[in-house]
């Protein structure tokens, strides 16, 4: 980033943090202030944070819009592109794998052990030859939070103002409504609430 930017130190990385690869690129797209994105910090009591280590591979492009914490022992695997929205929070032990292009709304909270991966990583072909398991976008909408241990696969969409309740799967576009899903297929068993 510009010296004038980095000077101002608006990320902090933990010295647990493993900077794997650093080839793609990081972009603000919010005022510069120190430490609003912290990397690799914080403390969830199940988890041994010092022994717990974060890893970042970026090859492709993430994008902070505004205050960022991302906890110990998450791992972030970019070479699509990755956005996080304003005060987006990851409590600890989290896999983000961003092949395409996963993006996080504003408020967002992400509890520990989930998984998001908009790739299967592997091409499998039908007989034709034809790739019948193309990569497709995350979206995550403002104000969700996603309970522990929830999985969100390709083609995931949220809504505002959803819950994910603790260790549902989703593989699908969930958006026509908002409120608390839980299951794998998900299934909204609450409308017209909030949390903080």
């Amino acid at each position: 980033m510009p010296f004038k930017d980095a000077i101002k130190l608006p990320v902090f990385l933990s010295r647990h943090v493993c900077l794997k690869k650093t080839e793609g690129n990081v972009i603000i797209k919010s005022k510069i202030r120190t430490g609003m994105i912290k990397i690799g910090f914080g403390d969830v009591s199940i988890f041994d944070n010092k022994k717990s280590r974060t890893i970042l591979k970026i090859t492709g492009k993430i994008i902070f819009n505004g205050n960022t914490d991302i906890g110990h022992g998450s791992r972030l695997s970019i070479s699509g592109i990755l956005e996080l929205g304003n005060n987006f929070n990851i409590t600890a032990e989290s896999s983000i794998i961003s092949a395409k292009n996963i993006k996080f709304g504003d408020n967002v909270l992400m509890s520990w052990e989930c998984l998001l991966m908009d790739s299967d990583l592997h091409i499998i072909k039908d007989e034709k030859g034809n790739v019948i398991n193309s990569s497709k976008p995350i979206i995550i909408g403002n104000n969700v939070w996603i309970g522990c241990r929830c999985t969100l696969l390709k083609g995931t969409i949220i809504s505002d103002g959803s819950i994910i309740g603790a260790g549902s799967i989703i593989s699908n576009d969930i958006s026509n409504n908002s409120g608390l899903f839980v299951g794998s297929p998900p299934r909204l068993i609450k409308k017209n609430i909030t949390w903080n």
